[in-house]
């Protein structure tokens, strides 16, 4: 028997295991509208993904967290930075920090091992918790990319 053992903030624990969500429109809620742009490459079952999350506001986000969803299974053993966490056989979430409203986060960068080397893999990423803000746009934090086992980068 396999067991993973996941750190994960509590901030993302919440969100994951079905905290409360914000209704859009109620009184006291902050809105935030999140996007993320990114590159990712692939290169014999190896995935560097470097992405900037981007808060357009009105308010600020004190954190957030971002899952990475891969349609191929992870290898059991990864190397993560800081930040980031296992969340399951194809997911890792990691935190963004803090995000004042109409700016730019830092840059979080990534590589995972594949379990196997397939020809292309598509990864999708997706805000799980917003740092008890509404973000009522949520097509730009949402993003799919397929990414082809040729080295070549592939932006969102």
């Amino acid at each position: 028997m396999r067991v993973i053992a996941v750190c994960v903030t509590a901030s993302a624990a919440l969100a994951v295991v079905g905290g409360a969500v914000p209704v859009a429109g109620a009184e006291g809620v902050p809105e935030a509208d999140l996007a993320y742009h990114g590159s990712a490459a692939m290169a014999g079952g190896r995935v560097e993904v470097r992405f900037t999350p981007r808060n357009h506001g009105p308010s600020a986000v004190p954190d957030a967290t971002v899952r990475l969803r891969w349609s191929e299974p992870l290898a059991d053993q990864q190397a993560l930075p800081e930040g980031c966490a296992r969340a399951g056989e194809r997911v890792v979430v990691c935190r963004t920090g803090a995000l004042a409203a109409d700016e730019v986060g830092e840059r979080i960068g990534l590589r995972v091992l594949l379990r196997q080397e397939p020809s292309e893999v598509l990864l999708e990423l997706d805000t799980v918790w917003g740092g008890g803000a509404v973000d009522g746009n949520r097509a730009n934090d949402q993003q799919r990319v397929l990414v082809l086992d040729t080295g070549d980068t592939y932006h969102f």
